[in-house]
């Protein structure tokens, strides 16, 4: 429960974009990082970082928006 107050859990993990459910995938099948269904809030906090500096790094690089929006 405390978890989920602080971001974590299913609840949050149902609230995720494309790109965060695809971070998961690749960590969970190709890094074998074990499920990601049930993330601390700081794992999702870690994964929040990863896709803001992939999105900040397609702008950079296209000019663009990524063309999954963020929620």
């Amino acid at each position: 429960q405390m978890n989920e107050m602080a971001g974590g859990g299913t609840s949050s993990e149902a609230k995720e974009d494309k790109l965060d459910k695809t971070i998961d995938w690749v960590q969970e099948h190709l890094l074998g990082q074990g499920e990601q269904n049930n993330e601390s809030a700081s794992e999702q906090f870690k994964d929040e970082q990863i896709s803001d500096f992939l999105r900040r790094g397609y702008k950079n690089t296209t000019g663009s928006e990524f063309f999954v929006k963020d929620k």
